[in-house]
């Protein structure tokens, strides 16, 4: 039920990834900086609620967290195509969207990233994530793919429907889900939401191998969402490409994910984990180069090669990370030490796609999306500052604290 619900949901925000931005280029005639404000927006509350709801989470039961988010969500992308048919849709309002879904998706995440451990025995979690990651990674495949025929076909407001279809279809799963998950504890309750917070950062700050995956995840991210922010602009606005062609191209982006994600535990197996993420951030950095030299004709085969040897870099190093993590980390502290680490992680997304709208601005899409990749490519070097570098695998003991 959690794969399925997963699976639905994947797809239907990776729709929206490309829809939303279509509405706000194709209906509202939006600029590109304010295309860039709503991916901001949709990150922001990392930054804003990100330390306390990884707290919160710890004191609450994760299903229903998780089903209140999927409810939330479908909620508010069901508002957009409500207000186009009634003639009052703004950027205003897509703008409250990203930000609200960004809300629940901060509680979503962090529940989720707590739940699989639940659900799963400790020798069962890398399997389990490298099945989710691949779900996710094939829903990148298939959502842009979907948006782009469907906007095409009928719209870009209309696509949006089927994300709220796919966030109550994740609520249906994770309802029927039976598994007995253990209440927090009264005593627990009742400490300060400000020392626990503390508890998780202190942690993180203090674990070399959680440190350099923190400050790493942040500095790709960066790069990563500044041209991510930017591609739907440049395609339909310097390459001039027909809305289901940009689909399927931002799907051809992601295809090497499906095979990272599927040969992620294999990959740590073979070479160790601590050397496969070496690996992964090797492909997740310099083939970003690739990626500007987009251009109509065979070029688009450099955006394309491009993006799916990073992609698959991504989810070859998400499988291993979050495997890591969810063992390697007291379950008591997996909710406050996972927030704690998407902070950077996400916190820095905002600020790389308002920088990416702000370099559009100032230069262009493509030149802003060449600057973006260029960081992209530096970023493998930081893995290189701590542990890693000496070591075949990751550590398997828990941590103790």
């Amino acid at each position: 039920m959690l794969w399925i619900g997963h699976a639905a949901s994947s797809v239907g925000s990776n729709v929206t990834v490309v829809a939303l931005p279509l509405v706000a280029v194709a209906v509202l005639d939006a600029t590109p900086f304010a295309v860039t404000v709503l991916t901001a927006a949709a990150w922001l509350p990392w930054l804003l609620v990100g330390l306390p709801a990884g707290a919160w989470v710890d004191r609450l039961p994760r299903r229903p967290v998780m089903i209140a988010c999927d409810l939330l969500s479908a909620a508010l992308f069901l508002s957009v195509p409500v207000a186009a048919g009634l003639g009052v849709l703004t950027i205003g309002q897509l703008l409250a969207v990203a930000l609200g879904a960004g809300l629940a998706k901060v509680f979503f995440e962090t529940a989720d990233q707590a739940y699989l451990p639940v659900v799963l025995r400790p020798e069962q979690v890398p399997g389990g994530n490298a099945r989710l990651q691949a779900t996710r990674t094939g829903s990148y495949l298939l959502g842009p793919g979907i948006a782009g025929v469907v906007a095409q076909a009928v719209g870009a407001v209309a696509a949006l429907l089927l994300d709220v279809v796919s966030f109550l279809l994740s609520a249906l799963c994770l309802s029927r889900i039976r598994v007995d998950e253990r209440r927090p504890s009264r005593t627990r309750e009742s400490r300060s939401l400000r020392r626990e917070i503390a508890e998780g950062v202190r942690v993180v700050a203090g674990d070399p191998y959680l440190r350099v995956l923190t400050v790493f995840g942040a500095a790709s991210n960066f790069g990563l969402t500044g041209y991510q922010a930017l591609m739907v602009v440049f395609l339909v606005r310097d390459v001039h490409l027909a809305p289901g062609l940009v689909g399927l191209l931002l799907a051809a982006m992601s295809a090497g994910g499906i095979v990272g994600a599927v040969l992620a535990t294999a990959v740590g197996r073979w070479c160790g984990t601590a050397r496969a993420l070496l690996v992964a951030a090797a492909f997740t950095g310099p083939p970003a180069l690739l990626i500007p030299l987009a251009a109509p004709g065979w070029r688009l085969g450099c955006l394309a090669l491009g993006g799916a040897l990073v992609s698959f870099g991504v989810a070859v190093g998400n499988v291993l990370k979050g495997s890591f993590r969810q063992t390697y980390t007291p379950q008591h502290l997996l909710g406050r030490v996972t927030v704690s680490m998407q902070l950077l992680n996400y916190g820095t997304i905002p600020v790389a796609a308002l920088a990416g709208g702000v370099l559009a601005s100032i230069l262009g899409a493509g030149p802003a999306i060449a600057v973006m990749t260029g960081w992209l490519a530096l970023t493998p070097l930081i893995l290189l500052a701590g542990p890693l570098r000496h070591r075949r695998d990751l550590p398997v003991a828990p941590l103790t604290v």
